[in-house]
């Protein structure tokens, strides 16, 4: 059965899944219907299953099909790393690229970089999911997921790209109506804005401080899950925030915030994951590569490590 499954047929089979018809899939691959019908009935065949779920105007995968395309996903994968590894002394990475990261670092990084990876190598071809949760990466089809804080996943491949760390910062105009924190413990009674973090608690602010970790429960009128929206209300003096020193390296540059607390830190680097099987093909050591120069370049923010 092995001799009659092909690469190419269960590449649109993939098609045919993700843009939910033949048609559609027809016109993604460049080529007639007639021929994405013919490569499905081959692999059918070849498979002595069902795959597809046919309707006037749609395609739904059946049970069968489901598990067909997470193996046609590996399967894929594995023979684009080949190909990877045998291009690697040409330096011209190429296929599937997929990356999730979250919002904030999609916007700021990790879409440029993916967009001046795709000028350069034309032959890359780019997805990136903005998910504010973990991902699975063998699940979800991903090569990188690019977030903030030390990974704990022991099976995967960590690539650290730069130290960062989050800190606390107000507008001079919350600062000069409500006074400065004299401690961790008294942020508590002031007025505090809370970004919804894929990786912290709500209402809970832990970091280092000159005798250690402390923590302090937030309680908070304004919260949101966009920090953007959370950095809008600190420059207008609504309250204190807690954020990536990166993320907020322009603001206090431009005066909009200053450092609460400079004493006060949690250390929050930012790190790429990969698979063991995708670790070492050439676009993922790329992507890396150019990922920690766009971000090692960025704005500094002095903040303390000790």
């Amino acid at each position: 059965m092995l001799n009659d499954i092909r690469l190419t047929d269960l590449r649109t089979f993939q098609l045919v899944a993700r843009h939910g018809g033949f048609s559609a899939a027809a016109r993604a691959a460049g080529c007639p219907q007639t021929t994405v019908s013919k490569r499905m009935a081959s692999l059918e065949h070849a498979l002595g299953v069902r795959l597809l779920h046919r309707t006037t105007r749609l395609v739904h995968l059946t049970d069968d099909g489901k598990r067909v395309y997470e193996w046609a996903q590996r399967i894929l994968d594995t023979a684009t790393e080949m190909e990877d590894e045998l291009n690697a002394a040409k330096n011209e990475p190429q296929g599937p690229l997929r990356v999730s990261t979250s919002t904030r670092l999609g916007r700021a990084y990790v879409a440029p970089v993916l967009a001046r990876l795709k000028t350069q190598y034309p032959g890359l071809e780019i997805s990136l999911d903005i998910v504010d949760r973990h991902v699975d990466l063998m699940a979800e089809g991903l090569h990188l997921d690019v977030r903030t804080g030390e990974p704990h996943e022991p099976h995967l491949i960590r690539h650290r790209i730069m130290e960062s760390s989050r800190i606390l910062c107000a507008a001079p105009s919350y600062v000069a109506r409500y006074g400065m924190p004299a401690g961790l413990s008294e942020v508590r009674s002031h007025r505090c804005l809370l970004f919804k973090d894929r990786n912290e608690p709500l209402g809970v602010w832990r970091l280092k401080g000159p005798k250690g970790w402390e923590s302090v429960d937030i309680r908070s009128e304004t919260e949101s899950n966009d920090n953007e929206v959370v950095l809008d209300w600190a420059r207008r003096g609504l309250g204190i925030m807690l954020a990536t020193d990166w993320f907020l390296a322009e603001s206090l540059a431009q005066g909009d915030l200053q450092r609460v607390l400079p004493d006060w830190h949690q250390p929050a680097d930012v790190w790429a994951v990969s698979a063991s099987r995708t670790a070492q093909s050439a676009k993922v050591r790329v992507f890396i590569e150019c990922l920690r120069e766009a971000m090692q370049a960025r704005p500094q923010t002095a903040h303390r490590t000790g």
